[in-house]
């Protein structure tokens, strides 16, 4: 049975027993202040499981993509070393909300598993909650009865906490679970240890496969749980790992999800793979192939690799599988990128995106290989020196802070480092560099700190927003939270009736004040968590339950939804400029600019940039007024023509934006009318990532302001160049200047050949060469044009020139060619270098070197006497 076969089987088994099938949900997490990724099946289902959102249907299916690289599930160490752990999984899951409970889930699963699927019924063993004292919660007893209709009671296992109870993060929904374990091992090995030994104690044949959360508990901030307000249904079980059981093999790596991959990684590197669980080169296969699956699927997600957040992790794994490639299968070019092809044949059809992203992941992941390699190369002479200097002081150990920085600053891999200091005969001070990496890890902990306390509820009020018809409305506060963070104490509340834009979108969240007769508090920003519009105020109201008055920032609403408005003309006119080829792939919206991000492979020209404000313009001028249709089905919008992001999610009911012939999704603040944008000018257009550009511009009073700002420019160079033409006066400054230029370098060249004359006469003989050592205050061109002068007219000549010209230490070495066997210009100028804090390089014949201290001239002028 083909994976694609045993995937389909599983939803349509639950599709027989009344269950939606959904598609999955983005990798990529967006609007969820907990989570960078989904890294549970149930992630997407989390707002049903608290009561914020209304289930679409009692009953649901699916398979769900997961992350699994940061946190508290957390599987990137293990990947590669063992044959079950991966970043990036399929989680396949039905689902009960408040429907069926653990009768159903577990004949079902049974079920499933044993007929439809064919696992022999005693290969399996089932674990139970045993119980928690401290916690007050009991052994779960009804599971372990249901089971025993299915399955002897010496292949029921009690499991603790740790392995029963199922808990999504510190806080959250949470309960009682049961494990199903499948036993794979052969006959005879069975026969020595019994499976019932090996449940849970990371067996790599004896492995869970589904696991049933029986979800009826809220974990609350200070730890204490809660009853949900209905019980629910949560299962998971691990495609890969299914596979390998149906296709009776010893590892997910060897079932057709990996071995089309694995083929093509043999094919491009010229190693063989044997599964060999501690081979070095076996382990670098795993983990290319494991790391090209989460990285393709996060970027056709929308989520490019970065230096920050969510896309720091994505590019953390890229970087890891590159650099096993490059350590272990001698790939010193990029080839990741080439697996893409392959993924989008094997998942393409049943996850689409694959199939529309994947020139944009293709051209990502090669334009981050060549970087990354390049990295690597930068780094190896990075080391290169420090062993050097490491064996010069007459240490074996390379010091625990440089090898960290390379780490840290550079990116360079420090396992790379420890191979490389071993080829050496040298060691890294291990203790030191995981100091250093603690102290780092502390840094990050302390800036990122917070706590968060849980919601003092005032009374069950509807909490509405209304900030799309007014900035202003009397409201009263229905919950709050006390946080506290590095910068001090804090409050959320959430208003009954708020106008305060939440974080979304792009758009950044509103500002302003809530206020009463007796206290006003300022709103520092507005987020969406859990379904809730959540304001953070700087401080907590003596009468929480009193009337307020909410106040929106109006200026900067004012311009964040002109920015806003103007993203979606601008989108619109890229589209008709460059092609529909064209998406939005990320975008910023604030008062004071906005960023838009869109797939395009080449940089655009200033004429289509002209066309591009020119179109946008034009549609401001034209004052079109905003058609808004709120709460509409989603596939009424399509059929509108609206344009739905990719890598978004969206509810079976939308809101559709529409200026004219621009209609999008959208949940974001805008304009009424076309022409309250004011002006729109473009400030930059640049690269963003491989296939990416990135536009970044001003509408509103920014432009305005701009505008205003050229205008007094231009009126200050009249008049400093006393002049109304001043596109003319500065053509003459220029020509003047280039005239000027021309006659200091002839002067300098002058100068320099009345130099020559005299340092002919001032090279002392020393040993086997001529050797002059000069101080000066020339420039380097001219410097380097006697050096060669020299180096051809003085035979058997070292020449050392140490200049201070414009403030800033210089070395200049150069050998004659008759010396080229005896003395190397680049190794002297380096040994030189140190005394200004400084390097350089050259060749054996001609190098130079520039340095921080100037001072240092004079220690390298006596140490060069010494030649």
């Amino acid at each position: 049975m083909t994976s694609q076969e045993i995937r389909q089987q599983f939803l349509d088994y639950f599709k027989s027993k009344n269950h939606l099938i959904v598609p999955s949900a983005p990798i990529v997490l967006k609007d969820d202040p907990t989570l960078m990724f989904s890294n549970s099946g149930m992630t997407q289902f989390k707002d049903f499981f608290l009561g914020y959102k209304t289930p679409t249907a009692p009953r649901i299916a699916d398979t769900q993509k997961c992350l699994r690289v940061s946190g508290k599930h957390n599987d990137l160490d293990d990947v590669g070393r063992d044959t079950y752990h991966h970043t990036m999984f399929e989680m396949l899951g039905n689902w009960s909300f408040g429907d069926y409970f653990k009768k159903e889930a577990i004949s079902w699963a049974w079920e499933l598993l044993t007929e439809v699927y064919g696992i022999p019924k005693e290969n399996l063993y089932v674990t139970i909650f045993e119980g928690d004292a401290k916690e007050n919660l009991e052994r779960d007893t009804e599971a372990y009865d249901l089971w025993k209709q299915f399955v002897s009671e010496d292949r029921i296992i009690n499991g603790n906490k740790k392995d029963n109870f199922w808990e999504m993060g510190a806080s959250g929904p949470c309960g009682p679970c049961s494990e199903i374990h499948v036993d794979l091992r052969t006959p005879e090995e069975k026969a020595k240890i019994s499976g019932l030994e090996l449940v849970n104690n990371d067996h790599p044949q004896v492995v869970e496969i589904w696991n049933l959360v029986f979800m009826q508990f809220n974990r609350k901030a200070d730890g204490s749980l809660e009853n949900l307000p209905a019980r629910h249904i949560d299962t998971g079980m691990g495609f890969e790992r299914l596979c390998m059981a149906l296709q009776q093999k010893e590892s997910n790596y060897d079932t057709d999800v990996f071995t089309p991959l694995i083929a093509k990684v043999e094919e491009l590197s010229g190693k063989k793979y044997t599964g060999i669980l501690t081979d070095e080169k076996d382990i670098a296969i795993r983990v290319v192939v494991d790391h090209i699956r989460a990285v393709s699927f996060a970027i056709a997600d929308g989520q490019l690799p970065s230096n920050g957040g969510a896309g720091y992790v994505i590019r953390r794994i890229l970087r890891r599988g590159i650099s096993y490639a490059y350590r272990f299968l001698d790939r010193k070019e990029p080839f990741l990128f080439e697996l893409v092809a392959v993924l989008q044949n094997q998942m393409g059809k049943f996850f689409p995106e694959l199939e529309k992203q994947g020139k944009l992941v293709t051209e990502v992941i090669k334009s981050e290989e060549e970087s990354f390699l390049k990295t690597i190369e930068t780094g190896l002479l990075r080391v290169d020196k420090l062993i050097q200097q490491t064996i010069s002081e007459g240490s074996k150990v390379l010091p625990s802070v440089e090898v960290f920085e390379l780490y840290d600053t550079y990116g360079f891999p420090d396992d790379l480092t420890r191979i490389i200091a071993e080829e050496k005969g040298l060691t890294i001070d291990e203790a030191g560099f995981e100091a250093e990496m603690a102290k780092q890890k502390q840094r990050s902990k302390k800036d990122s700190a917070s706590k968060v306390y849980d919601w003092v509820v005032l009374e069950e009020k509807p909490e509405n927003f209304v900030g799309y018809d007014q900035i202003e409305a009397e409201t009263y506060i229905t919950r709050y939270r006390k946080v506290e963070n590095k910068d001090g104490e804090f409050y959320q509340v959430v208003l009954s009736n708020s106008p305060f834009y939440p974080e979304g979108g792009g758009q950044i969240g509103d500002k302003g004040v809530l206020e009463n007769a007796v206290e006003s508090f300022e709103v520092l920003e507005t987020k969406k968590e859990n379904g809730l519009i959540i304001s953070l105020i700087n401080g907590l109201p003596k009468d929480a339950g009193a009337v307020f008055y909410a106040k929106v920032n109006a200026t900067e609403r004012k311009n964040s939804q002109a920015n806003h408005s103007v993203t979606h003309l601008l989108h619109e006119a890229l589209r008709e400029v460059l092609g529909t080829h064209v998406e939005q792939k990320g975008s910023f919206v604030g008062p004071d600019y906005l960023r838009f991000d869109f797939s395009h492979f080449s940089k655009m020209t200033d004429e289509e940039l002209a066309l591009i404000e020119e179109k946008v313009n034009a549609k401001i001028k034209e004052n079109i007024a905003l058609q808004e249709f709120r709460n509409i089905p989603i596939q009424e919008a399509i059929d509108k023509g609206a344009m739905a992001l990719f890598g978004e999610k969206y509810g079976d009911s939308v809101r559709m934006i529409q200026f004219g012939s621009s209609k999008e999704l959208c949940g974001g603040t805008h304009v009424k009318h076309t022409s309250e944008i004011g002006h729109f000018k473009i400030n930059s257009e640049s690269s963003a990532a491989a296939g990416i550009r990135r536009i970044e511009a001003i509408s509103g009073d920014k432009s305005e302001e701009y505008f205003k700002n050229l205008e007094k420019q231009i009126v200050e160079l009249s008049q400093l160049l006393k002049s109304k033409d001043i596109v003319k006066s500065i053509e003459k400054l220029i020509e003047e200047n280039s005239a000027l230029k021309s006659e200091v370098e002839s002067l300098k060249k002058e100068k320099a050949k009345g130099e020559i004359g005299d340092w002919k006469t001032a090279y002392e003989h020393k040993g086997d060469k001529q050797l002059l050592v000069k101080k000066t205050s020339l420039d380097a061109g001219s410097v380097k044009d006697i050096v060669f002068q020299l180096k051809k007219e003085i035979p058997t000549s070292v020449t050392i020139v140490l200049s201070d010209y414009d403030g800033k230490p210089m070395i200049t070495v150069g050998i004659s060619d008759d010396l080229a066997s005896n003395y190397q210009a680049g190794t002297i100028v380096k040994d030189l270098a140190k005394e200004i804090q400084g390097g350089g390089g050259g060749n054996s014949g001609f190098a130079t070197a520039g340095g921080k201290n100037l001072d240092g001239l004079e220690n390298a002028y006596q140490k060069a006497l010494n030649l």
